[in-house]
């Protein structure tokens, strides 16, 4: 007997954007979406913000000398929906695979605001949604916005049941547990690149937290990681101090890891452009579950739990007042407004000044 559950290939795509030009950078991940489903994959993963790239001058300067990098990056965010979604959707329907990749987002409501987000499209080519990174890490504050809870979502597909979290956001045990808890089997996990002679060790620091994500959820880990170019580093190394804190070479991690932490395919060579491809067999889940199965039978509800805000961030929240409408008009006023719009045509002035002092009387105020 066939098992009930999928058993598939996944892609992780390691790769430099075309930086801070998001129409190329789109033309570069839809050929790479193309390849990943020629290859036989059903899902393909994308580095963080990969659309149109990782906001490294803030590593390099004082703020005040990249605000026009800023100016840059909000010119070439996303839009959620918009044109580069579109084309993005109809790539994963032409080779027919789901699709998670790092955009940053173009807020709809201020010029200045962009968000970390990972969009998630179905092998339709619809969006299925998207996850805004919850808490921007370190210096990257000054360049996104908070998400909230109403994008920590786990998604139902053909290939099991989905979810995402952005970079630093695979540190955050609690971010990490509401995933777990509504029952993810597959996780994409995206980052940046570093210098590779950054003292920080970012692809030892991603393989933990993979491997930690892997083996507490007994979930299957994709990790898609980044690369920064030569015409990156020329872009961005103006000057000799930048040029030596960029270095040679990119620190990051691309590969799968299974239920039980270990590294299934990959990792991806350092400083090459490569999809990673592996086998995802969901049955695999299950026997690790025995053991520790955190969001079920190895858990104690009543003494430990998690409360999930749902609730989206909002610039402005309208009330209405009692006993009015929706547009904040009493029904009395309301019907006297009426009453005198009927009786313009036919009312005697005698007739229409009691009208309008009756509704001035009822007006609030």
């Amino acid at each position: 007997m066939s098992a009930p559950w999928p058993v598939f290939t996944a892609a992780a795509v390691q790769a430099a954007p075309v930086y801070l030009d998001r129409d190329a950078t789109v033309d570069k991940a839809c050929a790479l979406i193309r390849e990943a489903g020629s290859a036989g994959a059903r899902l393909v993963a994308f580095p963080e913000v990969f659309v149109p790239g990782f906001p490294h001058w803030i590593y390099l300067d004082r703020p005040q000398a990249n605000e026009h990098h800023f100016v840059e990056l909000v010119r070439g965010a996303v839009e959620v929906p918009g044109p580069a979604t579109e084309r993005l959707g109809r790539a994963a329907r032409e080779a027919g695979l789901y699709v998670v990749i790092g955009v940053n987002e173009r807020s709809p409501r201020s010029m200045g605001e962009l968000f970390n987000t990972n969009l998630v499209f179905g092998p339709d080519g619809a969006l299925l949604g998207r996850h805004r990174k919850l808490m921007p890490t370190y210096a990257e504050k000054m360049i996104w916005s908070f998400g909230d809870g109403s994008t920590l979502r786990v998604y139902d597909t053909d290939v099991g049941r989905l979810g995402t979290l952005c970079c630093g956001e695979n540190t955050n045990p609690l971010a990490r547990f509401a995933l777990i808890a509504q029952g993810e089997q597959v996780h994409v996990a995206n980052y940046p690149a570093r210098p590779a002679g950054d003292a920080y060790d970012l692809a030892r620091a991603i393989e933990i937290r993979a491997a930690a994500h892997a083996f507490e959820g007994k979930c299957f880990v994709v990790v898609a990681g980044s690369l920064i170019s030569p015409a990156m580093r020329e872009r961005l190394g103006d000057t000799p101090e930048k040029r030596r804190l960029l270095g040679e070479g990119s620190a990051t991690f691309t590969g799968i890891l299974g239920p039980d932490g270990r590294v299934l395919a990959g990792p991806a060579a350092p400083d090459r452009e490569e999809i990673v491809y592996g086998k995802i067999d969901l049955e695999a889940i299950i026997r690790p579950k025995l053991f520790h199965d955190v969001a079920g039978n190895y858990n104690r509800f009543d003494v430990l739990s998690l409360r999930l805000n749902r609730a989206p961030l909002a610039a402005i929240t309208e009330t209405t007042p009692a006993g009015t409408d929706a547009a904040g008009v009493a029904p009395e006023v309301k019907r006297l407004v009426d009453a005198l719009r009927a009786r313009l045509g036919s009312a005697s002035p005698e007739e229409l000044r009691a009208l309008v002092e009756s509704l001035l009387a009822a007006l609030p105020g």
